[in-house]
């Protein structure tokens, strides 16, 4: 369904998920568009960035951000056009990331508004590798994981938005890398067209064998984010002085209440202290924002030299984002999932 010039489309939250989120949680409605204030501009959404925080979001317990009240908007990551302007900085026609969430159109006062380059060959790239999934990947690696030449870095979710990024930067630093993924054609994908060194399919039932084997030295480096059988696996084979940098646990976002099995946490607690590892949670924009140009100029400059490759999973039309979310806690997606709401 295409973008309507006079009514705005929204996807509210429309009860609490209880473990995997599903149809009924979500709810379209439609509203008049808003209009412009002085100070604020008028945005129109051309694509959604969708990630899998949002499921945190969706549910009322403590975290590091207030959840998604029920009937209002969800949450997301944006880049929009500027469709009427009453501030000074920015006109019509501009291009801007933002965070207007699952709607076709939004008011802002321009807090948190970044400007895209009005030729951009790819807006979409400002949600991905030039985004929050990029910026997690650079600088959990290389502020949190300090990785030096000849180390050996496994990253999980490797053929994701962040896990993709992650081993190609390390790489980039003289590592060596292994991934872990969902499925052969992934794992093909993270080896052949990214670069690294070996990969493990996290369904396979020997994967602790498997990812020893891929690992004879140990593992100097582990980027987290998806926890459960796959950190199970690593855990055995993290080094003295490995750095484990903690970005998300995607495996249990939809738990309701602890895994079964025995309690890990004095395995955990005690290989911490004897090997002396740093495990690292930390939120990209409230711990890194500061040094956003940083991580843009880098990555833009590797991205000119044909040093990165990035994969886009694009869905159409702002009605399809909650199949398409609920898929991506599935890893039914493969590289950065978006929703292209509107083509320009």
């Amino acid at each position: 369904m295409k973008q309507n010039t006079t009514r705005n489309r929204r996807i509210l939250l429309n009860s609490r998920p209880v473990g995997a989120p599903v149809d009924a949680n979500f709810r379209i409605d439609e509203a008049p568009i808003p209009q412009a204030a002085a100070g604020q501009v008028l945005l129109r959404t051309l694509y959604l960035s969708l990630d899998p925080y949002m499921r945190g979001r969706m549910s009322d317990g403590p975290s590091y951000a207030a959840p998604v009240g029920i009937g209002e908007t969800m949450v997301g990551g944006t880049v929009a056009k500027v469709e009427a302007s009453q501030h000074p900085d920015y006109q019509a026609g501009d291009l801007v990331l933002s965070f207007s969430g699952w709607q076709d159109y939004a008011i802002s006062d321009g807090t948190g508004l970044i400007k895209l380059a009005p030729d951009m060959a790819q807006p979409s790239m400002a949600l991905g590798v030039l985004g929050m999934p990029g910026f997690t990947a650079y600088m959990g690696l290389l502020d949190i994981g300090q990785p030096k030449a000849g180390d050996t870095v496994v990253v999980a979710a490797a053929s994701g938005a962040v896990g993709a990024l992650v081993g190609q930067i390390a790489r980039l630093k003289g590592c060596r890398v292994v991934g872990i993924a969902g499925g052969s054609e992934k794992c093909r994908y993270v080896v052949e067209e990214l670069g690294f060194d070996a990969c493990i399919d996290h369904r396979s039932p020997d994967l602790p064998a498997a990812l020893a084997a891929a690992c004879p030295n140990g593992i100097d480096v582990y980027f987290e984010s998806v926890g459960g059988a796959v950190f199970d696996a690593v855990l055995p084979l993290l080094n003295t002085g490995a750095r484990v940098p903690l970005c998300g646990m995607i495996s249990h976002y939809n738990d309701t209440e602890l895994p079964a099995g025995p309690d890990r946490l004095g395995l955990l607690t005690r290989t911490l202290l004897v090997k002396r590892i740093k495990m690292q949670g930390f939120i990209i924009f409230d711990d890194y924002g500061h040094r956003y140009n940083e991580f843009f100029t880098q990555m833009s400059a590797w991205l000119k030299e044909g040093k990165i490759k990035f994969r886009e999973d694009i869905v159409d039309g702002l009605e399809n984002a909650p199949q398409a979310f609920m898929g991506l806690l599935e890893g039914r997606n493969f590289g950065k999932l978006l929703v292209r709401v509107a083509n320009s």
